[in-house]
């Protein structure tokens, strides 16, 4: 009951925001929930500062519910289909993970960017957009401006490359299954990659929608060694900090527990399909993680200056798109070196 006293209108104010902004999702799938849900947010706290009650509630939903959407997205991911198709993507995608994570860092440096921004953008484009961000975000402590940021970056970029990879793949005359494999590893986000995937579909009567839904799947499991990795960066960063000897910091404290909830998530959902488990009973769950995550956007939302955010997003974008081309670039140079193009 205190939860709720505490929390109640925090998390009704965000599911309030969510409903509409997962409908205008589903009916612009190219721009997404989690984008309307910000951009709803944004816009209502230009007008409003001063949260007071809510405040607590909205604190939970960008922090706890986004941990508990990474969960749930662990329902959507079948390891032995992945291994099954996703197996042949294996190189394209480590090299172009490693692209735009060497590209974010390089470019951190030289923009003399904030860390944060700079992993969160460098992340997302890598593996799956704002999935991607939701499981990083907590384990590196960033902000919500810092989150808006970063999804509003990722978001561009998923617009412009649901909209012109399909001309781009028939213009570069890509088989079938080598636009699945471009789309699936270098469309940040999977509700773009389902869009250029279905337009290039229509277009060429083909079924690469499969192929790339896979691999883009194979793609969001490096979510795992990722946060993982930045959870060991971090608690490094923090001791040599405070000093060696300090004793007050320790990995357990970054630890994202809520990682091995997201593992035993996919084991349960491959035991039970190999069980004979039919994959649509694990629907519900994808679509609470997704419901969750347009939930959490909100919150952010409705704790991000979005004049703040536009005064200073000239170096995000630029690093996002230098992390996209050379993405794009190095998943169709390695489909050549591996002979599939």
């Amino acid at each position: 009951m205190e939860f709720f006293k505490k929390n109640g209108l925090g998390l009704l104010l965000c599911l309030a925001i969510a409903a509409p902004a997962w409908l205008l999702g589903q009916a612009a799938p190219v721009v997404g929930g989690p984008v309307f849900a910000i951009l709803i947010g944004m816009t209502l706290t230009l007008f409003w500062n001063d949260k007071g009650r809510v405040q607590a509630g909205i604190a939970f939903t960008s922090k706890k519910i986004l941990q508990y959407a990474v969960i749930l997205l662990g329902f959507g991911l079948n390891l032995s289909e992945i291994a099954k198709v996703g197996a042949q993507s294996l190189p394209i995608i480590v090299s172009t993970i490693t692209t735009s994570l060497a590209v974010s860092f390089l470019l951190c440096r030289l923009l003399k960017m904030k860390a944060n921004i700079s992993t969160l953008v460098g992340v997302g484009s890598s593996i799956c957009g704002g999935s991607a961000i939701a499981a990083a975000a907590p384990v590196i402590g960033a902000d919500d401006e810092e989150i808006a940021q970063a999804i509003s970056v990722i978001f561009l970029f998923n617009v412009i490359a649901a909209l012109t990879f399909p001309t781009l793949g028939g213009a570069l005359g890509l088989s079938n299954d080598g636009f699945g494999l471009f789309a699936g590893t270098a469309v940040n986000d999977t509700s773009s990659v389902t869009a250029a995937a279905a337009a290039w579909d229509g277009i060429h009567g083909s079924n690469t929608l499969d192929t790339a839904t896979i691999v883009k799947l194979t793609r969001t499991l490096a979510i795992i060694p990722i946060t993982l990795a930045l959870a060991v960066w971090r608690a490094a960063k923090a001791r040599q900090s405070r000093g060696v000897t300090s004793g007050t910091f320790s990995l357990k404290k970054v630890f994202p527990f809520f990682i091995l909830f997201f593992v035993l998530a996919s084991v349960v959902t491959t035991a039970c399909t190999a069980a004979g488990v039919p994959a649509a009973a694990f629907s519900p769950f994808k679509a609470l993680s997704k419901f969750f995550i347009v939930m959490a956007m909100a919150a952010i939302g409705l704790n991000t200056n979005i004049v703040k955010l536009v005064r200073t997003g000239g170096k995000p974008i630029l690093m996002g798109l230098c992390c996209w081309v050379g993405i794009a670039c190095v998943s169709l140079a390695m489909q050549r070196v591996l002979g599939i193009w």
